[in-house]
């Protein structure tokens, strides 16, 4: 017969066991959530490391410029380079002919309006300076342009000297987005986004643009030379997006500028 004593003893000893196995599913459970969490936590901050390795979050040019309002730009050569002397006639016009593997693309420069822009040009192509390089990039949204002159072909190449901004008001006024329309046709410089930072990159527009009035316009493409710039622009870019290199590679393999 059991005693209350024995009695007592073995309830004490079965709720005690009750409270450790409790106890010992609470502390399991603790560890599967933070095992869970731990995973968790590990896929976000690999995910992460990705983006971060695989260039989501970098803020290039190119990330840049798929912003509408985002500019043509380019950045300066670290190589310093006098600035050519004057040696055009600045009361005369002047053809800049691009012979490309796309087709050949003309346009006109007036010197009386841009000078120091035309001089430069001259002084460059007479050299040799734009053979066998790349139009380096294209852009189908906000802005609808063909970037070149860079020997570089990425967009950071540069002659070593900067050229003043000329004729900035040849546009219009700027609206109250402080844009003015670029017309599908004109050749204007590309630059930093600071005054005076333009050097030997330039961008032909296909379709008209809004842009800043910062942009020296100092170039009008022929009819025949449209045609060339708007079948590149229609091949759109190499990985689909809206701004990047050509699909279609446009080589300048001659670039020569004579006076009309």
């Amino acid at each position: 017969m059991v005693t209350s004593d024995q009695r007592r003893r073995q309830l004490a000893k079965e709720k005690y066991e009750r409270q450790q196995k409790r106890r010992a599913e609470a502390r399991q459970k603790a560890r599967r959530r933070a095992a869970v969490i731990g995973a968790a936590v590990a896929v976000v901050v690999a995910t992460l490391v990705g983006l971060i390795v695989g260039g989501v979050f970098d803020k290039g040019p190119k990330d840049q410029a798929a912003d509408p309002a985002a500019n043509p730009s380019a950045s300066p050569s670290p190589k310093q380079s006098p600035s050519p002397e004057m040696a055009i006639d600045q009361k005369a016009k002047y053809t800049f002919a691009l012979k490309t593997g796309a087709g050949d693309i003309s346009f006109t420069m007036d010197a009386a309006k841009t000078p120091q822009t035309v001089n430069s040009f001259k002084s460059l192509a007479d050299k040799g300076y734009f053979d066998n390089t790349k139009c380096h990039r294209l852009t189908s949204s906000g802005i609808f342009v063909l970037q070149c002159g860079d020997p570089e072909g990425t967009g950071t190449g540069g002659p070593g000297y900067n050229i003043p901004d000329e004729n900035l008001d040849a546009l219009g006024k700027a609206n109250e987005q402080g844009q003015v329309v670029y017309p599908a046709g004109t050749v204007a410089m590309a630059n930093t986004g600071q005054p005076g930072s333009g050097g030997s990159q330039f961008f032909l527009v296909y379709k008209d643009s809004p842009l800043a009035p910062s942009y020296t316009p100092f170039g009008k493409i022929d009819a025949a030379g449209m045609k060339v710039l708007e079948e590149i622009a229609k091949a759109g870019t190499a990985d689909g997006g809206q701004d990047g290199a050509p699909k279609n590679e446009v080589k300048i393999e001659k670039g020569t500028v004579t006076q009309n």
